[in-house]
């Protein structure tokens, strides 16, 4: 079993030492210096492979995705038909998301980008206190395992949270929208979007 590893932001020795503990039999290649044999490729472990890259092993059962989101995936025109592709989701990616949501929504609520720029021009004063989290009303796009934690915790703060995705989702204390006609009013009702 040969499993072909693509990602330029990740160790890949990392990734082959945790495998190979698990799976002592797995050849596990990294692209695109140790590709060998593409007819012996089963499976593809890849963040953002270059568009039609997949292609070029036939008889892969498997690509699975380095991270939660597979839009990488699914925009490429050339992915191989049929094959399933898994998504990464684990306990670490989740909080590291939440705190990146987290600071990026208080970084805006609490207009630390407007001191930032008020600290660039070399002026010092005082800007109004923002509205209480309560009143301010947050929406995030995506209620998957991702948007699902971020919007909990940002409700656990105080704020006022909806919630846009494709299908149908009921997250306790979430507003939710769904489909093409959820969107222009989930957009309409937001002080800070959270994509």
């Amino acid at each position: 079993m040969a499993l072909l590893f693509s990602s330029k932001g990740d160790d890949p020795a990392t990734w082959r030492a945790e495998l190979n503990a698990r799976l002592p039999d797995l050849e596990f290649r990294v692209w695109p210096d140790e590709v060998g044999d593409p007819l012996e490729i089963e499976y593809a472990l890849a963040w953002r492979p270059k568009p039609g890259a997949l292609r070029a092993y036939p008889n892969l059962k498997a690509i699975f995705s380095l991270g939660a989101g597979v839009d990488h995936l699914f925009g490429d025109a050339d992915l191989p038909a049929g094959v399933p592709v898994v998504r990464l989701v684990d306990k670490a990616l989740t909080r590291n998301m939440t705190e990146y949501v987290l600071h990026g929504v208080l970084h805006y609520h609490r207009s630390f980008h407007l001191y930032g720029e008020l600290r660039r021009r070399g002026e010092w004063k005082t800007l109004p206190v923002p509205d209480p989290p309560e009143r301010t009303r947050i929406g995030i796009m995506g209620l998957g395992v991702l948007g699902s934690a971020a919007a909990g915790a940002l409700l656990g703060l105080g704020f006022t949270v909806a919630g846009w995705s494709r299908t149908s989702k009921h997250i306790d204390g979430v507003e939710s929208f769904a489909g093409d006609d959820g969107l222009a009013p989930f957009l309409s009702r937001l002080h800070i979007l959270v994509c």
